[in-house]
């Protein structure tokens, strides 16, 4: 248990230079001034600096945007207000509509907005709220359409900006480029403003993604009531899964029992979880326990209906019920997935629950932090998985608490990000020598690819899209990698969803079972030509999961010093995996039933990776204790993926490893930890920055671990294509042990 203590309210004025008008309008609701951070951004923005605040969930960050942003669409300008999530834009839209104030025209420009509304939109709304996707795929390619609301564009507002990180944060970046670079074809110059949780160095980061000078508001002077926040670890059960390990009860029936104790206890309580179908099955499970205990004690019979699921895939209007309906206490218990981790107002709750790690502290306390908004006391729960991560922080909460929050990691010089943003620059406007300095110090490298690729055309007065297609189409700025999977059910025709390319090599291949909205269906044939994965109902008592064999080879090694007896490297390398077959396990028992082979293609990764070697010195020393060398260096890459999140802002699916007893590139015991983005994301490389602290805390989770021989909570990767064979515990410990210089520790 944490007691964070409650925190004092600076004092609250108002700018001078803020309209009567809009003083009145917030005096109406309640708000008295600005505190003291959210008067200095705005009077930053308000004199023309472009600036990043960068303060506590509820600290009031949108009230520093908006007074600025309003101010100047009352002066005659007009507002682009960037949002990871429609939810959050949604939100934004009611306070604004709120203030009834003439001249002050917002709307959302969305996927969710009819054609019609867009028309509306264009001509007429001077506070436009939309998304990246929105800008990159319409208002850009169609500036031309949207040239009276360039020309008298005053601010862009890009609000939880943390959520612009890796590989998207990059595409974002770049995006961010032509956005500038149309503004002054239309002669605006727009402050920029931008807004995230507390983040580490939050203005380098605000200058890599936008390319522009910051300043930076970091003192948080907003109220706020005390928070004890708890660390959970669910129990081990009397189950065992591979190699005998313990199995530990899930943490989303952890969650679902402890949500329906305290909508029981008339607590308004937000549960986030890692994925759309945790969701739901926390929301069922909740709702189901709620109905034995009403049918049982004599409770309301409607109980179980003060608890939904809340996710994305869901009608834009279905979602805003939901909104209200937490807002207003009709919805007790809300199980949701990150989508509501952003600053939509919710304000009233009592409690979060947290299932499983959420990648970063950042989310973390952004979760945290969506309970006790109106001042009250508040309660926040972390609830552990079985997993090297989350098992790791519920034994180290010093890794949690009083810490700062990670450094926000991406590259906007990623080859594999710059191009595509370059032809779709080049389609919006013909490139010139002057728009190289936007777009950073690899564009003139990238340009002479792009020519030689036929892509771009150059000419003397600059460089042209040569293709009748769209340019955007080239920037897969969600990182998908291809066109999706359609998986389809074969008698009916009827499409289920998409599956990523890369993903359907692992989930909708030849035999695999796949889930959809709780039924199981069976693939029958994955044609990847096509893009179709066709599938039928079925009700089999076994879950399928992929094989795969994973090569790796050094393209280059652009960094390198000592670690212990061995070297740590930082560079390029190369990753062909190919899925060879797959596994069906008995759903109840675990038991393997069969070993079925695929003939799938290769697919091939260009990326980043950090590696490290031990001499044959040290590796002779270790096979003579009699360890399984290949066992501890996979036991060791494992644990080292799930420990990197911890150092790096990345989730474990966002990078991957390979481990070898003799390597053929480094001719040595070689482990490596790789990005599993085209080009490198950035995460591989934080790695290597901070390898004896990362290393570490990876020897550290195993040691604690209270298991024999290796279990998920330590050793154990639930996407090993090897099937967690062979792992060595001991061997591990040691072999982490020799390489950081510990003894026989």
């Amino acid at each position: 248990m944490e007691h964070v203590p409650a925190r004092q309210a600076g004092q609250a004025r108002w700018p001078d230079w803020v309209a009567e008008p809009l003083v009145t309008r917030w005096a109406n609701q309640g708000i008295s001034g600005l505190w003291p951070h959210q008067a200095e951004a705005a009077e930053l923005a308000h004199g023309g600096r472009n600036v990043i605040i960068a303060t506590g969930t509820a600290s009031g960050k949108s009230l520093a945007y908006q007074v600025p942003a309003i101010t100047s669409v009352l002066d005659g300008g007009t507002v682009l207000y960037l949002t990871p999530t429609k939810a959050l834009a949604a939100d934004q839209l009611r306070v604004l509509n709120g203030l009834d104030l003439p001249g002050l025209r917002a709307a959302t420009f969305d996927g969710d907005t009819s054609y019609d509304e867009r028309d509306w939109v264009r001509r007429h709304a001077n506070y436009i709220l939309t998304n990246p996707d929105m800008l990159h795929r319409s208002l850009l390619p169609r500036h031309p359409r949207w040239s009276a609301f360039w020309r008298r564009l005053s601010m862009v507002v890009i609000d939880e900006c943390h959520g612009y990180r890796g590989v998207f944060g990059s595409h974002v970046a770049q995006i961010l480029r032509r956005l500038r670079r149309i503004c002054a074809r239309y002669g605006s110059r727009p402050v920029f403003f931008l807004s995230s949780a507390t983040a580490s160095e939050p203005r380098a980061f605000a200058t890599r993604l936008t390319g522009l000078q910051m300043a930076e508001v970091t003192t948080d002077a907003s109220p706020r009531g005390a928070t004890t926040f708890a660390l959970w670890e669910p129990p081990l059960t009397e189950l065992r899964g591979e190699r005998g390990a313990p199995v530990r009860r899930p943490a989303t029936a952890e969650t679902a029992d402890l949500l329906a104790d305290l909508v029981l206890a008339d607590v308004r309580t937000l549960a986030f979880v890692r994925s759309r179908r945790a969701a739901e099955s926390v929301s069922l499970t909740t709702r189901a326990r709620l109905s034995d205990l009403a049918a049982d004690a004599g409770l309301p019979a409607d109980l179980p209906e003060k608890v939904s699921a809340y996710r994305a895939g869901y009608l834009a209007e279905d979602r805003r019920k939901l909104e209200k309906a937490l807002r207003s206490g009709e919805c007790l218990g809300l199980a949701t997935t990150s989508a509501l981790e952003l600053g939509v107002d919710v304000s009233g709750l009592d409690a979060v629950l947290i299932a499983g790690w959420p990648g970063t502290r950042a989310s973390l306390w952004q979760q945290a932090g969506r309970a006790g908004r109106s001042g009250q006391d508040a309660l926040a729960v972390l609830i552990a998985r079985d997993d090297p991560l989350d098992t790791y922080l519920v034994h180290h909460p010093e890794a949690l608490f009083g810490r700062p929050v990670e450094a926000i990691v991406l590259d906007p010089d990623n080859p594999y990000v710059l191009g595509p943003h370059l032809c779709a620059a080049a389609a919006e406007v013909p490139l010139t020598e002057d728009d190289l300095e936007i777009f950073g110090p690899a564009t003139k490298d990238a340009l002479t690819g792009l020519v030689a690729q036929g892509l771009l055309r150059q000419r003397p007065t600059g460089w042209f899209w040569t293709r009748r297609e769209w340019a955007t189409d080239l920037a897969d700025i969600r990182g998908a990698g291809g066109p999706p999977v359609q998986v389809v059910e074969a008698s009916t025709g009827r499409l289920l969803g998409t599956v990523d390319e890369p993903s359907a090599h692992t989930t909708v291949h030849t035999g695999a079972v796949y889930i959809h909205q709780g039924e199981a269906f069976l693939v029958g044939e994955l044609d990847l030509e096509a893009g179709v994965a066709l599938v039928e109902a079925g009700t089999p008592d076994y879950t399928t999961f992929a094989r795969d064999v994973t090569e790796i080879s050094v393209l280059e090694s652009l960094r390198s010093r000592p670690l212990g007896p061995g070297e740590l490297h930082f560079g390029s390398v190369e990753v062909t995996r190919q899925v060879v077959s797959y596994i069906k396990r008995r759903l109840q028992s675990g038991e393997m039933l069969g070993d079925e082979e695929l003939d799938l293609p290769p697919r091939t990764l260009r990326t980043r990776a950090v590696w490290w070697t031990l001499p044959a010195s040290a590796v002779t020393a270790l096979a003579e204790e009699g360890l399984d060398l290949g066992g501890a260096a996979h036991a060791a890459e494992h644990a080292s993926i799930g420990l990197l999140p911890l150092f790096a802002t990345c989730d474990r699916w966002d990078i991957g490893g390979v481990s070898t007893e003799l390597h053929a590139d480094t001719g040595l015991l070689t482990v490596f930890v790789y990005d599993g983005h085209e080009g490198g994301a950035g995460f591989a490389e934080r790695g290597y920055a901070r390898a004896a602290e990362w290393l570490t805390a990876t020897r550290e989770a195993i040691a604690s671990c209270e298991c024999d021989r290796g279990c998920p909570s330590c050793i154990q990767s639930p996407k090993c294509g090897n099937g967690n064979e062979p792992l060595d515990k001991t061997g591990a410990l040691r072999m982490l042990a020799a390489l950081l210089s510990l003894g026989d520790t």
